[in-house]
């Protein structure tokens, strides 16, 4: 799968991340106390898709150029 878990500190609710060690663009999404973080993809479009306030699903939707 793409989206990673991210752990978010209980004891102080804090989500830390460095991100000298991330490579590229990518995204964070949050949801209910969860976290998850997933690359972008160099060329297409990612889409969050919510219902009734709360993250679903993430859709990747990529292409290559010709």
């Amino acid at each position: 799968m793409r989206l990673e878990n991210v752990e978010i500190n209980r004891s102080t609710n804090r989500l830390e991340i460095d991100i000298m060690e991330l490579k590229g663009s990518f995204a964070i999404v949050l949801c209910d106390g969860v976290a998850k973080i997933t690359n972008l993809p160099i060329h297409g479009e990612t889409k969050i898709v919510t219902h009734q306030g709360k993250v679903k699903r993430v859709k990747f939707d990529e292409g290559e150029e010709f």
